[in-house]
């Protein structure tokens, strides 16, 4: 039986994906005349609304040879999810989402599609979109002053750059997370010139606040540079030359929970006699929950006793972190673009509204950025359907769900499921956030890319079976084929690519800390870095890698052709995963080879049929 509904085809469902509030949805049915007289029925129902379906019945626009058509319009004027399917009042059958997006008959309940209602007024910053993002680890990437002395006496030099990063855990006499490389913003301020040449716009640098790990995910003060990576100062002095580059820099906040060993907390009396946990008394106390309930008489992040939580509800936090003068502000002021929300999802949405409030008092340009794993339109948390990304909260998220379709399809994954997958997401997210939205490969939380595509997966096995790996010869090659084609892909879709420092030179690793080795600079690897630099060029020139439409021309087997479409220009991209040449069919008309494990690009100008702009990698 042929697809009765799609809301991926622009026949069914106008206009694709998300929609402001307000704004009236087009939808149509096509009904096989096998299944009898249909009168059907649009069932619309909006989450939280008192859970009560509306029926709407869809008027009759004709017929064609075996098929009746049907449509219906509805404005939806709330904000919020929207769950609907097809019911025929036919044998109580219903037309319902089945695989691929297609809709299907059903006499079960089946499941809805969705359709994500966003404030009519939510804009994201516009020189975010078509730009290009790079992730630096700050202790890993570059030391731009040399053999400096450890401001505290508990952290461990890394003098060899070479070296595997400490994984043994402290439990058993190891130093995970204490050894430094001594990467800092002065080798970041150096790297400045390298990092244009690839074309990168934007820096996302994971926390720089003083904290007492390498990672400094533990903050320890919010309102300084950890003394390894230099001063304020040193911030500001990176921020403006940054600029001289066109470059703009987007910080990690950490607000969720701070370290034991911090100011604010004070377990191990760094920080004198005060602090929380030293002091009933403390002007901090009120952030954090004691209680003997918890393990270690206080809640902590995940149960990690050296992160305790804090109480985002509590008005001093608050103030600190939002108000004016406070963390958000003292950061955007001193030169930062925007603020990267470290685990979004376990922040209230009320303080991430506070958190957007403060992030635009500065600038509207301002970026705010949310981690979310997940479908961020779909995510529960708090006992409720999270609602960070209909207008009042983040601008955007990083993009796992594409990550984890393009490392699927080049590792073999269908072409249909991978576009399938790609495809929801465009589906629900907001156009501005999906336009900003932070495509990526790798990050510090996973496994380095080359490793997911050319080595063997770890399966749950530790660090001991993890460390020292490294693949080579055959493997290695064709891993950086696949990888070149996988970044082709994280570069022409919708949102903002993001480069992960080293993924350019082939380096490898597991998870922590085997992700998060130092920058080879004496490396000889050079492939990657001018496919990389002519993606980016693409980018910037290319006005349809902005807010271009995403139109799919094939997806099946080892082969993805897609288009974006702007308002001047059109690109269309062709990844063939296969071992075969193929010859593939533009939408001009017109037909071009593509190379085994290689790509085309194709850029034109929109209604007319000028001479082609080719990217073609062998």
């Amino acid at each position: 039986m042929p697809c009765l509904f799609n809301s991926f085809d622009p026949y069914f469902k106008q206009p694709f994906g998300a929609v402001r509030a307000g704004q009236s949805v087009h939808l149509s049915l096509c009904i096989p005349e096998e299944l009898g007289y249909v009168d059907p029925h649009l069932v619309l129902q909006k989450e939280g609304r008192y859970d009560v379906p509306v029926h709407y019945r869809m008027k009759f626009d004709g017929q064609t040879p075996h098929q009746n058509h049907f449509s219906v319009d509805v404005t939806l004027n709330d904000v919020g999810l929207y769950f609907y399917y097809f019911d025929l009042y036919t044998d109580f059958r219903r037309i319902v989402r089945g695989p691929d997006n297609c809709g299907v008959v059903s006499w079960q309940e089946g499941e809805s599609w969705q359709i994500t209602v966003y404030e009519a007024d939510f804009e994201t910053p516009a020189p975010i979109k078509g730009k290009v993002f790079y992730q630096i680890f700050p202790d890993r990437f570059c030391e731009g002053v040399e053999n400096k002395p450890m401001p505290f006496p508990d952290r461990l030099y890394q003098a060899d750059k070479h070296a595997e990063p400490f994984w043994q855990p402290n439990e058993v006499g190891g130093h995970l997370n204490e050894d430094y490389f001594g990467g800092d913003l002065k080798g970041i301020q150096m790297k400045l010139p390298y990092l244009r040449e690839m074309g990168v716009d934007y820096l996302y640098l994971n926390p720089i606040f003083e904290a007492h790990s390498n990672h400094r995910y533990n903050t320890a003060d919010y309102l300084n540079v950890d003394p390894l990576l230099g001063t304020n100062e040193d911030f500001e002095t990176l921020c403006a030359e940054a600029r001289k580059y066109g470059i703009g820099i987007v910080l990690d906040g950490v607000f969720s929970h701070t370290g034991s060993d911090s100011r604010y907390f004070n377990r191990e009396g760094r920080y004198g006699e005060g602090g929380a946990y030293r002091d009933p008394n403390s002007p901090y106390r009120s952030w954090y929950d004691f209680d003997s309930r918890y393990k270690d008489g206080y809640r902590s992040w995940w149960g990690f006793e050296t992160l305790p939580e804090v109480n985002e509800e509590t008005p001093s936090y608050v103030e600190f972190i939002t108000g004016e003068g406070g963390v958000i502000d003292t950061w955007l002021r001193r030169g930062a673009a925007g603020f990267r929300l470290d685990v979004a999802d376990e922040l209230p949405d009320e303080f991430i509204e506070k958190v957007r409030t403060a992030v635009k008092r500065v600038g509207p340009d301002k970026f705010l950025l949310g981690e979310v794993w997940e479908d961020a339109t779909t995510k529960f948390g708090f006992d409720k359907r999270r609602a960070y990304l209909l207008g009042k909260g983040l601008d955007s998220v990083m993009n796992y769900p594409f990550k984890n379709a393009v490392l699927g399809f080049v590792c073999g994954r269908d072409a249909g499921q991978t576009m399938t997958d790609i495809l929801s997401i465009c589906e629900h997210y907001p156009a501005p956030a999906l336009d900003t939205a932070l495509n990526f490969l790798s990050t510090h939380d996973t496994e380095r890319a080359l490793t997911v595509i050319a080595d063997e997966p770890a399966n749950g096995r530790g660090r001991e079976w993890q460390s020292g790996r490294c693949v080579t010869g055959d493997a290695y090659e064709e891993g950086m084929l696949k990888l070149r084609m996988a970044y082709a892909i994280i570069y022409t879709l919708p949102g903002v690519p993001c480069l992960y420092y080293g993924d350019e030179i082939g380096m490898q690793g597991y998870r922590d800390p085997f992700n998060r080795g130092f920058y080879c600079w004496d490396s000889h690897e050079e492939r990657l870095k001018p496919v990389l630099a002519q993606l980016a060029q693409l980018r910037h020139t290319c006005e349809a890698f902005r807010t271009g439409a995403l139109r799919v021309l094939r997806a099946e087997g080892g082969v993805l052709h897609y288009q974006r479409i702007g308002e001047f220009e059109a690109a269309e991209i062709i990844v063939n995963r296969t071992e075969h040449i193929i010859v593939e069919p533009l939408a001009s008309g017109k037909h071009t080879e593509v190379n085994p494990m290689g790509f085309t690009i194709v850029v034109e100008e929109v209604g007319h049929n000028p001479n082609h702009s080719y990217y073609d990698y062998k």
